[in-house]
């Protein structure tokens, strides 16, 4: 999932206005409620799973829907609805055995007199072909990419109520962890059908919590569902907390000074407006704010980098030589950059694309990219760049402005010339998509916790705007590795190829890898059991307040 922070905006001052009055009054009228406050500073545009492509939607549906299988803290895939499952001998067939104790919040598209019913295995084919729909154009139609056709129907088959048969059209080893996403959560045809385009701000599923407000822009508000299928290890029902409420100030600095005086339960990450508030130089929580908050920091599967656009078709294009790709790499200190502009937060990005936590990261890896000036500057030489010394051009946001002229900095010392073209997140995606800029700031947070999401980066097939490929990288080689660790059913053996894989990319040097990042978050000191993960994926369903 390709991320691209939004800018801030003063239309913030009436949205935090009307989130103070809602939250002077939750906690004048309902002091012996436990109401989880968090605030979103992107916008959300929808509730419907089938269009859960950033992180602002995935963690709502996180709260309001559930899939066949979910992720623990650990990332490991466990049963949610389907209760166990099973997979073939030719690794292509899973059959998934569903509880019989999930039902859909209570609604009124639901005629019968209990106004809800239990989820059953026609559900899902349902709420799977939907997302493939192409009349719904969902985004997420790419995870059922390996699912066999017998003609035009795609192999979800509902044996019985309580038994869902999936076929492959070759083995895939990380589906399980596809099935964990929200674009695979099950939705009620009743529901869909009954609010049309409106499901979006009317969301039925089956989750810990229930839709019950939003006004768009301003307020989010869930409760508690009393009927809740999941129970802790001592036997009682989840979730604890009694409703959740979402504000969405845009300014991140205020969101900072809300959450100081206790009106926000819970921010994750930092921004260059207060890091410096908060953090020490090393990364540390400042000791003024030791006894007010808790600090949580972890490992992240986001890798920041630097895309460069390779298409030969452009022979103009200097950056089409591997040797000033390589160059740029070795060029600038990411130890230095990370101390000093992320206060020590994340890890410098020698290894390729996987991040830590991943199989396929490779700190032993043949070759790496450490500061080495002197072997960018022979690089250059031998690249004839000094001769023309043409100027490259790194198009980026203003949220990672700094990040950017460091780099132009370091560079500069080696004799390159280096502009910045600061666009707009929408406009510098588009422009990534299109193959409109030769050089441009990206990051990948995986949407499953496997290498293989990343490794997709670099397939040629692949390439945008149909695809990730935003680099347009194409390697024979590499290729026929990444095809062949798709269909690999040993764990060792494909690690093998994904560290394979890794090692093309670090050596061609499609991207400049920055840093692997990490998870921050702070809470409230009351707020407990919000565990943190390497997705960042924020579960409530477990938290209480002490």
């Amino acid at each position: 999932m390709d991320r691209i922070l939004k800018h801030s905006s003063i239309k913030y001052i009436a949205i935090f206005v009307c989130c103070l009055a809602f939250f002077s009054c939750t906690k004048e009228k309902k002091s012996d409620k436990m109401i989880f406050h968090y605030n979103e500073t992107a916008s959300l545009t929808s509730l419907d799973p089938a269009f859960a492509k950033d992180q602002a939607m995935i963690w709502v549906d996180n709260q309001i829907y559930n899939g066949l299988l979910q992720l623990d803290s650990n990332l490991q895939v466990q049963p949610c609805i389907a209760k166990s499952f099973s997979i073939s001998d030719d690794a292509k067939t899973y059959t998934f055995i569903l509880r019989n104790d999930v039902y859909f919040h209570k609604d009124q598209s639901f005629t019968n007199p209990k106004h809800t019913r239990q989820v059953i295995a026609e559900d899902f084919v349902y709420s799977f072909n939907r997302v493939l729909d192409e009349k719904l154009a969902a985004p997420g139609s790419w995870v059922f990419e390996h699912v066999a056709k017998h003609g035009n129907k795609y192999c979800f088959t509902a044996l019985n109520d309580s038994t869902l048969q999936i076929e492959l059209k070759e083995p895939f080893a990380p589906f399980l962890g596809l099935l964990t996403m929200p674009y695979t959560y099950v939705v009620p045809r009743e529901a869909v059908e009954f609010y049309g385009k409106d499901f979006r701000k009317h969301p039925i599923g089956t989750g810990a919590f229930k839709f019950q407000y939003w006004k768009e822009g301003v307020k989010l508000v869930l409760l508690k569902n009393e009927n809740y299928f999941e129970k802790d290890e001592k036997g009682r029902t989840l979730p604890y907390l009694d409703a959740v409420n979402v504000s969405f100030i845009v300014d991140k600095q205020s969101v900072f000074l809300e959450f100081v005086k206790g009106n926000i339960d819970f921010i994750s990450g930092i921004d260059p407006n207060y890091k410096d508030e908060i953090l020490t130089r090393k990364g540390t929580l400042q000791p003024k704010y030791a006894d007010k908050i808790n600090m949580h920091k972890q490992a992240y599967l986001n890798t920041e980098y630097l895309g460069f656009y390779i298409d030969p078709t452009d022979k103009n294009n200097p950056l089409l030589n591997k040797k000033i790709r390589q160059a740029i790499n070795y060029g600038f200190d990411r130890e230095k950059m990370i101390r000093y502009l992320r206060n020590n937060i994340g890890f410098a990005g020698n290894y390729g694309i996987i991040p830590r936590g991943l199989q396929g990261f490779s700190p032993d890896a043949q070759f790496a990219y450490t500061y080495n000036p002197k072997k960018a500057r022979q690089l250059l030489k031998e690249a004839g760049y000094y001769e023309k010394k043409p100027t490259i051009t790194l198009s980026t946001t203003s949220a990672y402005l700094d990040l950017c002229k460091y780099l132009q900095q370091q560079l500069t010392l080696l004799g390159m010339n280096v502009a910045l073209d600061v666009n707009p997140p929408a406009e510098l995606r588009e422009m990534m998509a299109q193959g409109k800029t030769n050089w441009f700031r990206g990051s990948w947070i995986a949407d499953y916790p496997d290498s293989e999401n990343y490794l997709s980066l670099f397939y040629s097939k692949n390439f945008a705007p149909h695809g990730p490929n935003y680099t347009h990288f194409h390697n024979k080689t590499y290729d026929k590795l990444y095809e062949q660790a798709g269909k690999e059913t040993s764990k060792q053996k494909r690690e093998n190829l994904y560290k394979q894989m890794n090692q093309i990319i670090i050596e061609e040097a499609p991207i400049v890898v920055l840093y692997y990042d990490e998870v921050l978050r702070f809470t409230q000191k009351k707020v407990q059991n919000l565990h943190p993960n390497a997705m960042n994926l924020l579960t409530l369903k477990t938290v209480y307040f002490n």
